[in-house]
C-alpha cells in the first residue's frame, strides 16, 4: 500500500468536487422523490380507480427495473427523441431524472406505510372540525406519517448516496469515476478505491447524524413543557340540576327516515329525530343498536343510503340536482357544513403533534384566518372553561384520558358550532375520570349549548338531558322527556334495558 499516495488523495481537488456533485445529486433526488412519493402514496389511497390503478402500475414497473438500465435509457433517450436533448442532455440531469423515477416508486411505499399508521380517527377529527380533504392531509395526516416514516426515509437517502456511483456509467464526474480515472493511470487500485470508500462513509455519516437530529427535533416526547402539578387543578363539578328545555321551538338539526347498511347488514332502519335549539338530547340503548352510526350520519362522517339529515332545513352532505336526484356536495362545501356541527369522539382523537392549546387554536387559525394572538386568547379562554388552562403547553401524551377529552371538547367549541355531537365521550375513560368530563358537559348544557349525546351514563342522561331517545336494532323504540323515559317508560324493551343497566 502506498500510504503517502493514499493520504495525498484527500487533498485532491477533484475528489472534493466530486463529493459536492454526489451531495447535490443525492439531496435533490431524495427531496423530489420524497415529495412525489407522497403524492403517489396519497393517489394510491384514492377511491377513484382511474387514479389508483395507473399509480400502482407505475410503482410495480419502476421497482422492477434496475437503476443502471434506467440511467442508460434516460441518458440515451435523445437519440430516439431529439427534442429531449435540452432536458436530459447533461449526465447530472439524466442521473437525477432516472434516480427520481426509480426512488419515487420505493419511497411511495414507505409513505404508504406511514399513512396507514395514522389512526383513522385523526382524519375524522380534522374533517369534523370542517377541514377540507387537502388541509386534513397537509396539516394532520402527512406530518404524522412523515414522523413514522422518517427513519426509513433517512435510510433511503443513504441508499441514494451510494447509488450515485452508478452514474459513472453515463460519465457523470462523481467519486467513483474520479477514482477510476486515477487508477487507470497509475494502477493503484486498492489505494484509490479505499479513498473513494472513505469519502462515501464520511458523506453517509454526516447525513445520518443530521437525520438523527431531525428525528429528535420532531419527537414531541423530547420537547420540554412547563410542569404543572395536577393536584393544583380543580376539575369541573357536575351541575346538580338545570332547567329543562321543552322539546319544541326552532329545529337546528333533524333526521328524516335515516337508513344505513354495511354490506348486507342494515344498521339504521328509518330513524326520525328533531333537535331543537338549546336542547340536550341523549341517545341510549344496547350496544349494536346503531347509536354511533346514527350520530356519525348527522355530520356526514357516514353517508346515508336513504333519508336525509337537515341543518336548519338544508340537507347535509348533498344537494338536489336535476329531476330531484341527489348530488354529493363537493368536499369544500361539505367541510363548511361541518364547521357548524361540532363533534367529540370516544377516543379523543387529539392531534398528537400539537399541544393542548394548539389543538384548540388550530381550526380557527386555519379556517377562519384568525390572527394567532386572537386565536391564542380564544384557546386559553376555552381551556380555562374546561379547567385546563394550566396544561395549555402540554402534549396529549402528557395528559390523562379525562384531560384529553376535555381538550377535545374545547377544540370542538372553538369553532362556535350550532350543535355539538358527543359519541360516547366517557366510554374510553377509567371510572375515576368519568365525572370530570361529565361535569364539563353538564356545565355546557346549563349554558344552553345544543347537544346530542350518545351515552351509557344513565345517571347523567337522567339529570342533564331534556329529551331521551332509546334505540334498538337500528330503530327508535321510544323517545320522550327524561322524566318519562327513566320514570315510566312506555315501551317494554326500554323498561328491560333500563332494568338491566340498573336504573
Amino acid at each position: 500500500m502506498d500510504w503517502q499516495y493514499m493520504l495525498g488523495l484527500f487533498g485532491h481537488a477533484a475528489f472534493w468536487q466530486a463529493a459536492l456533485t454526489v451531495v447535490a445529486l443525492a439531496l435533490a433526488s431524495w427531496v423530489i422523490a420524497t415529495v412525489l412519493g407522497m403524492l403517489v402514496a396519497l393517489g394510491r389511497g384514492s377511491r377513484h380507480a382511474w387514479l389508483r390503478l395507473p399509480l400502482a402500475v407505475y410503482v410495480w414497473f419502476f421497482r422492477s427495473l434496475p437503476l443502471l438500465v434506467l440511467l442508460i435509457f434516460v441518458f440515451n433517450a435523445p437519440s430516439a427523441f431529439p427534442e429531449l436533448k435540452p432536458i436530459v442532455g447533461s449526465p447530472f440531469v439524466a442521473s437525477m431524472i432516472a434516480i427520481v423515477l426509480s426512488e419515487t416508486a420505493y419511497i411511495s411505499e414507505i409513505h404508504r406505510g406511514g399513512l396507514l399508521s395514522v389512526a383513522k380517527g385523526q382524519g375524522e377529527a380534522a374533517r369534523a372540525l370542517g377541514l377540507p380533504w387537502a388541509s386534513v392531509q397537509l396539516h394532520i395526516v402527512i406530518p404524522q406519517a412523515i414522523r413514522v416514516a422518517l427513519p426509513t426515509l433517512g435510510n433511503q437517502l443513504v441508499t441514494i448516496i451510494k447509488l450515485t456511483s452508478l452514474a459513472s456509467s453515463i460519465s457523470l464526474t462523481e467519486l467513483l469515476l474520479v477514482g477510476q480515472r486515477l487508477y487507470t493511470q497509475n494502477f493503484k487500485v486498492l489505494e484509490t478505491l479505499f479513498v473513494v470508500a472513505v469519502f462515501y462513509v464520511m458523506l453517509v455519516t454526516v447525513f445520518d447524524v443530521a437525520l438523527k437530529l431531525l428525528e429528535r427535533r420532531l419527537d414531541v416526547t423530547r420537547r420540554r413543557t412547563a410542569h404543572v402539578d395536577p393536584l393544583t387543578e380543580e376539575a369541573p363539578r357536575a351541575t346538580a340540576a338545570r332547567q329543562r328545555v321543552p322539546h319544541e321551538g326552532e329545529v337546528v338539526l333533524a333526521a328524516r327516515g335515516a337508513t344505513k347498511s354495511f354490506g348486507q347488514n342494515p344498521v339504521l332502519k328509518g330513524v326520525d329525530l328533531d333537535v331543537h335549539r338549546g336542547e340536550v338530547v341523549a341517545i341510549i340503548g344496547p350496544s349494536g343498536s346503531g347509536k354511533t352510526t346514527f350520530i356519525r350520519t348527522l355530520n356526514a362522517l357516514e353517508s346515508l343510503d336513504d333519508g336525509e339529515v337537515l341543518l336548519h332545513g338544508d340537507p347535509v352532505g348533498y344537494r338536489t340536482g336535476r329531476g330531484g336526484t341527489r348530488v354529493a356536495l363537493p368536499d369544500t362545501a361539505l367541510a363548511q357544513q361541518r364547521r357548524r356541527i361540532g363533534m367529540v369522539f370516544q377516543q379523543f382523537n387529539l392531534f398528537p403533534h400539537k399541544t393542548a392549546l394548539e389543538n384548540v387554536m388550530f381550526a380557527v387559525v386555519e379556517l377562519r384566518r384568525l390572527p394567532r394572538d386572537e386565536a391564542r386568547a380564544r384557546g386559553m379562554e376555552l381551556l380555562g372553561k374546561v379547567g385546563l388552562a394550566q396544561h395549555a403547553s402540554k402534549y396529549p401524551y402528557q395528559l390523562s384520558g379525562g384531560q384529553q377529552q376535555r381538550v377535545a371538547i374545547a377544540r370542538a367549541l372553538a369553532m362556535s358550532p350550532e350543535v355539538i355531537l358527543f359519541d360516547e365521550p366517557t366510554s374510553a375513560l377509567d371510572p375515576e375520570l368519568v365525572d370530570e368530563v361529565l361535569g364539563t358537559m353538564a356545565e355546557l348544557a346549563a349554558e344552553g349549548l345544543t347537544m346530542v349525546i350518545v351515552t351509557h351514563e344513565m345517571r347523567f342522561a337522567e339529570q342533564v338531558a331534556d329529551w331521551v331517545v332509546f334505540m334498538e336494532d337500528g330503530r327508535i323504540g321510544e323517545q320522550g322527556p327524561a322524566s318519562q323515559i327513566f320514570g315510566s317508560p312506555r315501551n317494554e324493551r326500554t323498561h328491560v334495558f333500563l332494568d338491566r343497566v340498573g336504573v
